[in-house]
């Protein structure tokens, strides 16, 4: 029996290279400096136990949360750039200001236009949806409406897990 070598086509062909593992190196360390900062201030926050608070009521409990999940994901992003190896002859793919400047609209009309005027969990629900549906649109027209409906499924869980998580175990009233 002989063996033969088949060539198929990557999945993944026409998709943008990885960034270097400088770029990489340099993000995971400006993150996790940034996530230890906040896990220090969160902590020197008061805890208001003279007033019969709890520790799960102090207001550095959510900060330090966002703090420690910042400094471990930053630690991932270093871990898995130490471990990819050095794709010779590929650089920085560019950069994506169109994306950015969406996410930063979608953003803004979220803090700025949802926020305040429709129900806490509605208006997360819209965004959530909105951000998904909008960054899946682009992968092309095929499997759009079965997209939609998985953003339509995330934007309403994430609306639902939010609002339970806050109100629910941080005890924070939404607007």
């Amino acid at each position: 029996m002989s063996e033969e070598t088949v060539d198929t086509a990557s999945p993944f062909e026409g998709e943008k290279a990885p960034p270097s593992k400088r770029a990489d190196l340099i993000t995971s360390a400006v993150l996790m400096v940034l996530g230890l900062t906040v896990v220090g201030l969160a902590w020197r926050m008061p805890t208001f136990v003279e007033q019969s608070g709890t520790g799960l009521t102090a207001p550095g409990i959510v900060p330090g949360f966002y703090g420690v999940a910042i400094a471990i994901l930053a630690m991932l992003l270093a871990l898995r750039t130490l471990r990819r190896p050095e794709t010779p002859g590929v650089g920085d793919p560019g950069n994506d200001n169109g994306r950015l400047a969406l996410a930063a609209a979608l953003a803004l009309v979220y803090a700025g236009g949802l926020v305040g005027r429709l129900p806490f969990w509605l208006a997360t629900s819209i965004f959530v949806f909105a951000f998904v549906a909008a960054f899946e649109w682009s992968r092309g027209p095929a499997g759009r409406p079965r997209r939609l409906i998985e953003a339509l499924a995330i934007g309403l869980g994430a609306g639902w897990a939010v609002t339970l998580l806050f109100e629910d175990l941080f005890l924070v009233r939404l607007p």
